[in-house]
């Protein structure tokens, strides 16, 4: 079904570590899409800036915002908020722009709740493996293992989420995980035929969870 108006929204969901922030910048650049800059409590990482990447805002201004009604969603992460401003996403999506989130489950289920009058596609971002993804969050930003070990354990809570979405897509290598999405975005928007085996999906979840 073709959106009733406007941009469409794309909502990127993962496990910390799966890729899901370099899916969508990467998405952004070759599609033109508007990333949704979320806000939130936590520290900018080092190869983060303000405005860029996020909005850092203390505890206080983020609980304002919240008052005020600002967040088209929010959501408390590893002891910080992360929320989505209502105004530049809503103005974009009016103005015929496509958005594209970084969201985890908690956003994405808020942002599906509110039945805004825009298609909606949803995408969850697996890694290939639990040995692949300890890998990669041992080798960012985080040199501390106790963070990544904290990480692995959120991961078998948040990977149960994946049946919330349209799409679950394993990202073992990142051009191929790009053109899947890719895809399945162009044939969702025109109606087109979907080259998507949710019984592999299962399986691949199966083997994550086991």
């Amino acid at each position: 079904m073709l959106q009733k108006k406007g941009g469409i929204m794309v909502v990127l969901s993962s496990p910390s570590g799966a890729g899901k922030t370099t899916l969508v910048n990467l998405l952004s650049k070759k599609n033109k899409f508007f990333i949704s800059i979320s806000h939130t409590t936590r520290s900018p990482r080092p190869n983060e800036t303000n405005g860029n990447d996020y909005f850092f805002v203390s505890d206080k201004e983020f609980k304002r915002l919240i008052n005020n009604d600002e967040f088209l969603e929010y959501a408390k992460v590893f002891n910080n908020y992360y929320g989505t401003s209502r105004t530049p996403v809503i103005q974009n999506l009016e103005n015929n722009n496509n958005v594209i989130f970084d969201i985890d489950w908690q956003g994405a289920d808020q942002i599906k709740n509110k039945k805004l009058d825009y298609k909606l596609i949803t995408f969850f971002i697996l890694p290939p493996s639990k040995k692949i993804l300890f890998e990669r969050l041992s080798n960012r930003d985080m040199k501390d293992k106790l963070i990544a070990e904290e990480r692995m354990k959120q991961f078998d809570r948040d990977v149960l989420h994946w049946i919330n979405y349209d799409y679950v897509v394993i990202n073992d290598d990142l051009e191929e995980c790009f053109l899947k999405i890719q895809k399945l975005i162009d044939a969702e928007i025109s109606n087109g035929s979907k080259d998507y085996d949710k019984d592999f999906i299962k399986n691949h979840i199966d083997k994550l969870i086991s």
